[in-house]
């Protein structure tokens, strides 16, 4: 079948789509980074040989394959030939903790985990449950299959899982989100109109990242050509998308306000650019009002989750005037808002956000409670997931987010789970208690702050320095702060809301 017949059908996978873009426009670049490019003739070759390889070990179908390693070219070969053999995409994050990468690994139950220079040095002293290869020695080229090899096509059905995406931890414990092939063709087709096909698309994020997944597969599914950053630089980024002419990116706001408060921003030429996206964090109205009127092309604020449920879009250069929003439900999303006791609030009225959509997650790997925790059943027995927020909808249909429920802390585009956090600060001999809360911060948008209460009279500084070298880079706090004792509910819960407050107000 052409790529335009898999496109307008019910279902196609990833690796069917690239290999139809490689017998018709095999010459043109599919993917590029900083020092090498792969045509999709070529990604689509170095794609089999994976998936050769990994069936002449002996790993079955619904196998997971681990990555940890920075954004490449070989990166991207080695998970999307995972996907050609039936197994399972499993990119995790590098910076997360040592300890943290080896029990996601192990979690995953993946038999190979690929590593790059940096993150097989990180893990040299990690028990590994998974045999490692190396992606930028030869020893990854010796396990290729030979030149030529092609695997013998699995039977991917559209439920069976496509990645596993992980939640950033501490606690030896991390999440494992099961996204399927099913999730993942939504991706791709509702972006019909986006012009994936002729898109060159920056990517400056993580490949571990579903924020950056939505914009790089859609390129690959739909012919166009993905530009990978690897460290984030604002000035760097906009000398490559310059270069490149590109057209597309998606951004997570950190970025957008770095890039924009580069004092000559004004002199590159990104006349080239027509959409561009940002999700996973909190994107103020001024910065989205100030790229709208800067930067070339359409700005669209996404709202959603790794998990699925429902997603928004604020397409802001249409709306400037509800720049304050995250957009209403796209089509064939549908989002409901709920009370403590799981019924549905009045419209107007401020509610627990969930919501349910062709692209919803299986559940979590291996954990059915926290699967079930995180879902909703509606009154015709409907499936919903949970999103962990608060907010109401105003009365045109546009929904406003007033407070995190589950206290997640979203710092530069990442995930930061307080509880990680505070399990590490209690281990500390002189700490009797402990609470992480999120501040604003100019440079990430959050930041982690802690707070503990003291067995002993020690420096705060020597607390804080201690803490910060058992944790992920992304997960560091800014400060710590004493007290003599936490607020807490009748019930025992932490009010981290006062918490806030008193941080605010110079109390603590």
């Amino acid at each position: 079948m052409t790529a335009a017949d898999l496109l307008a059908s019910d279902f196609a996978t990833l690796p069917q789509l690239i290999a139809a873009h490689a017998a018709e426009r095999g010459g043109k670049t599919a993917v590029a980074d900083e020092t090498r490019t792969l045509t999709y003739a070529q990604l689509d070759a170095r794609m089999s040989r994976v998936a050769a390889a990994l069936q002449r070990d002996g790993i079955g179908t619904g196998t997971p394959i681990a990555v940890v390693a920075a954004p490449s070219v070989d990166y991207a070969a080695v998970s999307l030939g995972t996907l050609r053999a039936g197994c399972v995409a499993t990119p995790l994050s590098p910076s997360a903790t040592p300890g943290a990468i080896a029990a996601m690994i192990a979690d995953s139950a993946a038999p190979l985990v690929f590593l790059d220079a940096v993150n097989a040095t990180t893990l040299a002293d990690e028990p590994l449950t998974a045999r490692a290869i190396r992606l930028d020695t030869p020893a990854f080229e010796e396990w290729l299959a030979p030149e030529g090899a092609r695997p013998s096509e699995p039977d991917i059905h559209p439920e069976d899982a496509f990645n596993i995406i992980y939640s950033s931890g501490t606690t030896g414990t991390p999440k494992g989100i099961v996204q399927s092939h099913a999730m993942r063709w939504q991706h791709l087709s509702r972006n019909a109109a986006a012009g994936f096909a002729d898109a060159v698309t920056m990517i400056a994020t993580p490949l571990y990242s579903n924020t950056t997944l939505v914009s790089f597969l859609p390129t690959l599914g739909w012919g166009g050509t993905v530009v990978l950053m690897g460290k984030f630089d604002a000035r760097r980024y906009l000398e490559l998308a310059q270069a490149h002419r590109a057209t597309h990116t998606m951004l997570v706001p950190v970025q957008y306000q770095r890039i924009m408060a580069l004092p000559d921003f004004d002199g590159f030429d990104l006349s080239s650019f027509r959409f561009k996206t940002s999700t996973s964090a909190p994107f103020s109205a001024a910065l989205k009002a100030d790229v709208v009127a800067r930067w070339p092309g359409l700005l669209v604020e996404y709202y959603g989750m790794t998990e699925g449920g429902a997603s928004c879009g604020l397409n802001a250069t249409a709306h400037p005037d509800k720049l304050h929003t995250v957009g209403q439900p796209m089509p064939g999303h549908e989002i409901r808002l709920i009370d403590e006791d799981g019924n549905e609030v009045p419209p107007g009225e401020m509610g627990e956000v969930v919501g349910r959509s062709p692209a919803m997650m299986n559940g979590y790997h291996g954990r059915e409670g926290a699967t079930r925790d995180a879902e909703w059943y509606d009154a015709e027995g409907r499936r919903y997931i949970r999103h962990g927020d608060v907010g109401r909808f105003d009365k045109d249909g546009f929904l406003i987010l007033m407070d995190r429920k589950k206290d997640l802390i979203i710092s530069g585009g990442f995930n930061i789970y307080p509880s990680d956090l505070e399990a590490v600060l209690r281990q500390h001999p002189a700490v009797a208690d402990a609470a992480v809360i999120g501040v604003p911060s100019e440079a990430w948008g959050e930041t982690p702050v802690g707070i503990v209460v003291l067995r002993e009279e020690v420096p705060l500084d020597a607390v804080l320095a201690w803490t910060n070298d058992r944790l992920g880079r992304t997960q560091r706090l800014a400060a710590l702060h004493a007290t003599d004792e936490l607020p807490r509910s009748a019930i025992g819960k932490v009010l981290k809301r006062e918490l806030r407050d008193a941080l605010a107000e110079g109390t603590l």
